[in-house]
């Protein structure tokens, strides 16, 4: 259903995007996907035994613009779901529609309105971005729970019995929202306003795009158009590489997500328990909802839980899953850049 919701969005986002396509600012779409993709890597533990993560939503939302986000976030999260596992193909409209869309206009808005005609290199840019990915991963968090908590309305067997998740609002709203809301939104809100603050002293130009009406400052940074080309994000994809080799850290943290649970936890005892303990102490349906065990074997993916099958370290898996997630991420933009440039004819725009 969610991919109807989505689909408007994307061919918007498409639409809109074009001019950036043409334009050297092709390897920060790559980039600002390519965090995302890395940052949701790091799981946070969550009260009640689940984990959570930053997404990157504000941060693409503040640089590139809330249409370009969409776009760089759908394609993370794409890849995510068809070679890791993570998230799922079936459920891919769905956290498009709550993270790179909700999330990046939400965060876009936020941003606009907080920093109002400030210069570029004004602290008050960085407590905008701040609160704008605090509003997008929550936001994210809100759609999904009430995603989640509709499900045993709308969705039942022939026994009355949920498809999918078994739990209703009452219980998804506070253990989905709980955890973002104290952990989850602040960490999200220091990767948005940290990498703003950090952009600020290395490249100003690059807030440029999305404050257009920003006040000078003595230093004229904002009278620079935003730098594009792979020379250019040099330093930030070396800072990517050094986030690519820290991931690992991302499996400190016990337990699942709230609501990804694969068939066979509710078949495992300790797997029940923990989903009870997440549910505010409700406990599982003792058999595996059929929806959820039908969806489970539509597609497989081929490095699943960024484990790869031929390695025995998982440390070492997780960094290059990393890598070679990244690199795909790169080659789907050079894709669309390509497929961009050849239906323009070859033309360069102004960026956005």
């Amino acid at each position: 259903m969610l991919y109807a919701g989505a689909a408007p969005f994307w061919y918007v986002a498409m639409q809109r995007v074009q001019r950036l396509l043409h334009t050297r600012l092709v390897p920060l779409l790559s980039l600002f996907a390519a965090f995302s993709f890395v940052i949701m890597m790091f799981n946070l533990p969550l009260p009640g035994g689940t984990t959570g993560h930053a997404a990157g939503i504000g941060l693409a939302a503040v640089v590139l613009g809330p249409w370009a986000s969409m776009l760089a976030i759908s394609v993370a999260l794409l890849i995510q779901a068809v070679f890791f596992g993570d998230g799922g193909i079936t459920a891919f409209g769905a956290n498009c529609f709550n993270m790179a869309i909700a999330g990046s206009l939400v965060a876009y808005a936020v941003y606009r309105i907080l920093a109002g005609r400030a210069p570029l290199t004004a602290a008050r840019r960085v407590w905008a971005a701040a609160i704008a990915g605090y509003a997008a991963i929550n936001v994210a968090a809100l759609c999904a729970a009430i995603e989640f908590g509709l499900q045993p309305v709308l969705f039942k067997d022939v026994t009355g019995a949920p498809l999918y998740c078994p739990y209703p609002l009452h219980i998804a709203l506070p253990a989905m929202m709980i955890g973002h809301l104290t952990i989850a939104g602040f960490a999200e809100s220091i990767v948005s306003g940290g990498v703003v603050a950090y952009l600020q002293r290395a490249d100003p130009s690059l807030l440029k795009l999305t404050a257009p009406d920003a006040r000078e400052a003595n230093d004229g940074a904002e009278e620079s158009a935003p730098r594009g080309g792979w020379r250019a994000a040099r330093p930030l994809w070396l800072a990517m590489a050094v986030l690519m080799l820290l991931t690992p850290l991302g499996l400190l943290a016990a337990g699942t997500a709230w609501g990804e649970w694969a068939p066979e936890d509710f078949k495992d005892p300790t797997a029940r328990r923990e989903i009870a303990v997440a549910s505010r102490d409700h406990a599982p349906p003792p058999q595996t909802p059929q929806g959820l065990e039908r969806l489970a074997t539509v597609w497989t993916a081929p490095l699943s839980d960024y484990a790869p099958a031929f390695l025995k370290s998982a440390n070492l898996g997780y960094i290059l899953s990393a890598m070679f997630g990244s690199g795909l991420i790169i080659l789907v933009f050079l894709l669309i850049g390509w497929a961009a440039k050849i239906r323009g004819g070859g033309r360069e725009t102004p960026a956005l």
